[in-house]
C-alpha cells in the first residue's frame, strides 16, 4: 500500500470570476484558473493521500456538472470544513456540494492529528481553539491573507505566497512557524 499524505488547503473558489483579481490571482480567466488549480493540485496530491479543505471549495454551486466534474478530477480523498460559500443562507450545506463524493459529511469544524500534533480547522480564523492553550495548531481560510498569523494558527489559502496555489503539508505549512503557545 501507498503511503498516505495529509494535505491543507482553503478558498479554491472554483469557478468564481470575482477572483481573478483577488489574492495574487493574476489569471486571464476562469478557466484558466480552475485548470491551474486543478494540476497543481493533482502534481501535489495523489490517489491515496487525504486533502482537507478549509472551505470555499466552488462558486457557481447551481451548475452542479461544473463541480462534479472538478471533483472528480481532483486526486485525494477529501474532507470539506464548510466556509461562507459552501452553504445556503440558512446554514445547511449547499446540495451541490452534499452530493459530492467526500470522505466525510461535510462540517463546520474538524480535528485532525499530523506529525504527532493536534491540528484544529475552521474556514475562520479563530483567537483562541481547543487545545491552543496545550499547544495545538489551528489552520483555516477565508481571509486570503489578510490576516496576520497568530500563535500556532494560519491562513493555509491557496493564495497564500507560501502555498502557491496548490494543498501543503502540516510540514510545510509550520515552517518557520512560531511556537508561541496562544493563552
Amino acid at each position: 500500500m501507498a503511503f498516505t499524505r495529509k494535505f491543507y488547503t482553503a478558498d479554491t473558489h472554483f469557478g468564481h470570476e470575482g477572483m481573478l483579481a483577488f489574492g495574487g490571482r493574476t489569471f486571464a480567466s476562469v478557466a484558466e484558473m480552475d485548470r491551474t488549480l486543478m494540476d497543481l493540485w493533482n502534481s501535489t496530491v495523489g490517489k491515496a493521500d487525504i486533502v482537507y479543505h478549509l472551505g470555499d471549495f466552488a462558486f457557481g454551486l447551481g451548475d452542479a456538472g461544473r463541480v462534479q466534474s472538478i471533483f472528480r478530477q481532483l486526486n485525494g480523498r477529501k474532507l470539506l470544513v464548510l466556509g461562507n460559500h459552501d452553504v445556503r443562507n440558512d446554514g445547511s450545506v449547499h446540495p451541490t456540494l452534499a452530493a459530492l463524493d467526500w470522505a466525510a459529511a461535510p462540517t463546520h469544524y474538524m480535528e485532525a492529528r499530523d506529525e504527532g500534533e493536534r491540528v484544529i480547522l475552521a474556514h475562520y480564523a479563530q483567537r483562541v481553539w481547543n487545545a491552543s492553550h496545550h499547544g495545538s495548531y489551528h489552520f483555516y481560510g477565508h481571509s486570503h491573507g489578510r490576516l496576520e498569523a497568530y500563535g500556532r494558527s494560519r491562513d493555509v489559502g491557496v493564495d497564500m505566497p507560501d502555498c502557491g496555489f496548490a494543498p501543503r503539508t502540516f510540514k510545510q505549512l509550520t515552517a518557520g512557524m512560531s511556537l508561541e503557545i496562544a493563552a
